[in-house]
């Protein structure tokens, strides 16, 4: 079973330490940018985006919790920004540790996030993710999720 729990403050230093690397890489990735440049990109949309850390209105900082047998394990993280007037969700990301992946543990949590926004009267997921990241489209398309778009960029050069 999947749960979730706010972010607490000492914990975002550690969702930074892995969410930077790896939107570097995806910036990188898609954008073609070097490392060095998709790295600053990186943090400064994070700082952006999140100016407040984990206490950032509007925003919602979680930690993934797998329960079993009463035991709680830390398997991911979730953030995301509710549109309450339009009855939508985005979510930035949705991350589960490499150490906990090939589980079940990422459709699980997608499904409990569902059935939790339904409950609060919220009727749609929106996210966007990296057109090389098979994995991920492999979860959320398990769990329900349809393209609803393709993105598409070019870089101009002199």
């Amino acid at each position: 079973m999947i749960i979730f729990r706010s972010m607490h403050e000492d914990e975002y230093p550690g969702y930074l330490e892995y969410f930077i690397p790896d939107y570097a890489h995806e910036i990188a990735s898609n954008y073609r940018l070097s490392d060095k440049d998709s790295l600053a990109r990186a943090r400064q949309e994070i700082a952006e985006d999140l100016p407040e850390g984990v206490n950032t209105p509007g925003q919602i900082l979680l930690c993934l919790i797998s329960r079993s047998n009463n035991a709680d394990r830390h398997v991911g993280y979730l953030w995301y920004k509710p549109d309450t007037a339009k009855r939508i969700v985005f979510i930035y990301d949705f991350h589960i540790f490499n150490s906990c992946q090939g589980k079940g543990l990422g459709k699980q949590a997608l499904l409990a996030f569902e059935q939790e926004l339904r409950v609060k009267g919220f009727e749609q997921i929106r996210l966007r993710v990296a057109g090389d990241n098979t994995c991920a489209q492999h979860v959320y398309e398990a769990t329900g999720f349809g393209v609803t778009g393709v993105n598409m960029s070019k870089t101009i050069t002199d």
